[in-house]
């Protein structure tokens, strides 16, 4: 069992409770149990709910909250005080209407000795929602999840006027000397309030080394956010102290928002002594997570003492003069439409040349969906030696961390020390910068590259392709470019969604058919054992994982099922889409099936039969079903060896899918698209 340090917590909440808030005393307002999971109950010394290893059916492997429906049309902040121990986790989910999985939006996997306190803000919504709260109590006998309570409330997570105890999820990073600590503030001539307050200070009287740092921290934001920060501070031997904040993405990168001692801060002489409060009001940019760090350092013991309250945000800008944040997705091509925003020098003679492959068995098509469009350098079209491709992407502004990603493949290249290489481009200085070259020498398979760049003027990316000697040349191949604002780095943190599956991670919860069938799926990186069949890597990087059957283990007829976890149903459309890989003299045959309780056969979805080429194939699937079910992906071993069948990146969605392959047959007439058989 844990050790519960009861707190009093929302106490004094401010902000107004919104429908989905529970304080769980003695009962789950509205929540309800899910009965096919294990059961929550009421700890009777204190006011949480709990679910524990102890008293539990262990065949069962997770507790389900359901929360009553919301209509949240404004910003709000979810806020759930929780703990965990041994082996537990815990996730918040929010779960729509038509929708077969619940989007992740917190997930925590540590224990604690205390409890925790986890902020989520909820962006503006239509339609209505439910929150769901899932614990799970993993391999330990000792694992418990404890709910202490749910608050919903009308306002940014980031904000705070530290009137509640539990500061909004503010927390101080700890330090031996000096901290941030929760105080009273008693109205005067001074204060900015009308009434008896809290704020947060710190104090430099413990200070011992020259420089001496204490760090108050914002819980991290989950969404997308860009408007105006505002705070309140006090100061006193303004000389003794340096007062900054600064945003702190998921890689742990500082980025300055603003300090005191820049003379367009600068509101009173320095070295006065002063207890006046000064409003602070700061652009914050925040497209991918970030904290709000608060920091004040001093030299000395004589630095004095800081204040700080009323943290507000504000969507307005701070400023007219302030610019939006820039949407890299004009820099995001898959080529389907045409060069979107990229472009050649009239002077390379349109080297870069937009090209599809019709299914077969010699060459590869596009990465997009496999029957599509893609740029190719050096094709048969523009054979020459001594040639350099250029491709610019769109401009894109200074002073900012970008994530840049694209696929691109080898085609009949000798020697690839100069297939592709990746230059940044200096607009205004009209100089160039290399930043990556290709080195793998894998050939007719998508390669998946991320780089993180930077420039601190205007600047364009760059795809250049060298061929110096017609006989050590041959093509390369560029698709599915995007722009990201942020690290690459950053996206490793955030939760897998489980309606999306790379098989990167495992099987994320599909399990093998055990009952009817005669093999496996068989989770693999790479080529597949047999030759002239399967696919040479996989189709999320190239160098990833993937599922197949190996035919050279299975007999003619033999199948291979691949079983989702339960879906809920919906009186919605449905979009399932995955890709295949159908290649082999041998190929027998792939279906998707429709598995559910409610019916003694399952229901045909999608046929393949056949080998289908050699690429990866996007299929889409619109169905519609009212109740609980599964999806059986389920491959037949065909008259030879060379028959493995390959699936990856299955990904679930809301709604009937987009006829894409209908758009892009009709666009095949266009002038600048050329076939090649």
């Amino acid at each position: 069992m844990m050790n519960y340090l009861l707190l009093c917590l929302f106490v004094a909440v401010q902000a107004d409770p919104l429908p989905g808030s529970c304080s769980f005393e003695g009962s789950t307002c509205d929540y309800t149990v899910d009965p096919a999971g294990l059961s929550w109950t009421f700890d009777p010394t204190g006011h949480f709910i709990m679910v524990d290893a102890s008293s539990q059916e262990m065949q069962k492997d997770r507790a389900v909250l359901e929360g009553p429906e919301v209509l949240h049309q404004d910003w709000s902040c979810l806020m759930v005080v929780y703990q965990l121990t041994g082996s537990a986790s815990l996730q918040i989910q929010r779960r729509s209407e038509g929708e077969s999985f619940d989007h992740m939006l917190w997930s925590a996997h540590s224990p604690s000795d205390s409890w925790l306190i986890a902020s989520i803000d909820l962006q503006n919504c239509s339609e209505p929602y439910k929150v769901v709260i899932e614990g799970r109590l993993g391999s330990d006998e000792d694992s418990s999840v404890a709910i202490f309570e749910v608050n919903i409330s009308d306002k940014y997570c980031i904000a705070c006027d530290f009137e509640e105890p539990h500061l909004c999820g503010y927390n101080n990073q700890w330090n031996s000397n000096v901290n941030w600590y929760l105080g009273n503030e008693v109205p005067n001539e001074r204060t900015h309030r009308e009434q008896p307050g809290h704020l947060m200070y710190v104090d430099s009287g413990h200070t011992k080394t020259l420089k001496e740092v204490a760090k108050l921290v914002s819980p991290m934001t989950t969404v997308p956010m860009s408007g105006c920060l505002s705070f309140q501070y006090q100061q006193d031997y303004v000389e003794g102290h340096l007062f900054s904040v600064y945003s702190r993405d998921r890689a742990g990168q500082y980025q300055e928002l603003w300090r005191n001692d820049l003379p367009e801060n600068r509101r009173m002489d320095r070295g006065d002594e002063t207890q006046v409060w000064i409003l602070v009001q700061v652009a914050l940019r925040a497209p991918y997570p970030v904290e709000v760090v608060f920091e004040a350092a001093f030299n000395s013991p004589k630095g004095g003492r800081l204040l700080l309250d009323d943290i507000s945000f504000s969507p307005e800008f701070c400023s007219s003069g302030t610019e939006p944040i820039f949407d890299p997705k004009v820099a995001n091509c898959d080529f389907e439409l045409g060069f979107c925003q990229y472009s050649q020098n009239s002077a390379d003679s349109e080297m870069w040349r937009r090209v599809s492959v019709k299914p077969n068995i010699y060459r590869s098509g596009d990465h997009t969906i496999g029957t599509g469009s893609f740029l190719l350098a050096n094709s048969h079209f523009t054979l020459l030696s001594g040639y350099v491709s250029q491709l610019f992407g769109p401009p894109l502004p200074g002073n900012q961390k970008y994530c840049l990603r694209f696929f691109y493949s080898l085609r009949g290249f000798s020697k690839t020390d100069q297939a592709l290489a990746v230059y940044l481009y200096d607009t205004a200085g009209a100089k160039r910068d290399k930043i990556w070259t290709q080195s793998d020498k894998t050939r007719d398979i998508w390669i998946k590259v991320e780089l993180t760049i930077q420039s601190q003027t205007t600047f364009r990316v760059v795809f250049i392709s060298t061929c110096k000697n017609f006989w050590t040349c041959g093509s390369v191949g560029l698709d599915d470019i995007s722009v990201s604002l942020g690290d690459c780095d950053l996206h490793l943190g955030t939760p897998a969604l489980p309606s999306q599956c790379d098989f990167e991670a495992g099987l994320c919860g599909y399990i093998q058919d055990k009952e009817e069938d005669e093999a496996d799926w068989v989770l693999i990186r790479g080529p597949t054992p047999t030759s002239y069949t399967g696919p040479k890597g996989d189709h999320t990087t190239g160098v990833g994982h993937y599922l197949h059957i190996e035919a050279s283990l299975m007999l003619v007829g033999h199948k291979a099922s691949l079983v989702s976890s339960v879906l809920r149903g919906s009186r919605g459309t449905q979009c399932l889409l995955f890709f295949y890989h159908m290649y082999g003299s041998g190929i027998g045959q792939l279906r998707v099936l429709l598995r559910s309780e409610t019916q003694e056969t399952d229901q045909l979805l999608w046929v393949r039969s056949g080998e289908q080429g050699m690429s990866w194939l996007r299929a889409s699937v619109s169905y519609k079903f009212e109740h609980q079910h599964q999806i059986v992906f389920e491959a037949t071993r065909g008259p030879s060896v060379r028959s493995d069948i390959a699936i990856d990146d299955i990904i679930f969605q809301k709604g009937p899918c987009r006829d894409s392959d209908q758009q892009i047959s009709q666009f095949s007439l266009s002038g600048d698209q050329n076939d090649i058989e």
